[in-house]
């Protein structure tokens, strides 16, 4: 047996799936609560598009780390969904709440799951 991080890698990929897409339904479900930590929202239809998009990422996420398969195009979708969600954050921080500040902080952490290899690539 090895002291790999390769299994922690993909559980870190699997919860940060569960975070997007869990964080993504939320203003969708439930406007109050979401508003009521994040501020008030003048244009709601702008808060469920990001919801849905973040959902829609984190669910192809969970998909790749299911199948336990991290192609390329994932990590991308990874990265990429991390720094445009991290740009917004930083906006949405200064004129919104700074709990958004938080979110980079996930994002961040959870990248890692995404660059560092899992247990199936090791096998390989």
């Amino acid at each position: 047996m090895t002291n790999s991080p390769a299994p922690a890698m993909r559980t870190l990929a699997g919860l940060h799936a569960g975070y997007l897409v869990a964080t993504g339904v939320w203003p969708l479900v439930h406007r109050k609560s979401f508003e009521a930590l994040t501020g008030r929202k003048k244009d709601f239809w702008l808060v469920r598009t990001v919801g849905g998009l973040a959902a829609a990422c984190g669910l192809t996420l969970a998909m790749a780390v299911l199948r336990g398969r991290r192609t390329p195009e994932v990590q991308v979708l990874a990265g990429a969904q991390a720094i445009v969600f991290g740009l917004a954050d930083l906006h949405a921080a200064t004129s919104q709440s700074r709990i958004y500040l938080a979110d980079i902080g996930v994002q961040a952490v959870c990248m890692t799951g995404w660059l560092r290899p899992w247990d199936s690539e090791r096998l390989s």
